[in-house]
């Protein structure tokens, strides 16, 4: 299910949808990587394309991540 979610990143508001195996999956990096889901959030945020969404930008960041760890 896709779900809406809300968070601070650079000091505003957004909010991105993003399915719950990668809501769960993304959570999961950022405790690996011992830093706050937020500070995850806008590193994606910072280096994603101007023309890719928020929620695309974390499923890619998300699928690159297993794929290295494959």
């Amino acid at each position: 299910m896709i779900r809406k979610r809300s968070v601070s990143l650079h000091g505003h508001r957004t909010s991105f949808s993003l399915e719950d195996a990668f809501f769960n999956e993304i959570r999961d990096i950022a405790d690996r990587r011992d830093v706050s889901l937020a500070y995850l959030l806008s590193e994606i945020d910072e280096q994603r394309p101007p023309d890719v969404n928020l929620s695309s930008a974390v499923r890619l960041f998300v699928l690159d991540d297993l794929k290295a760890r494959l």
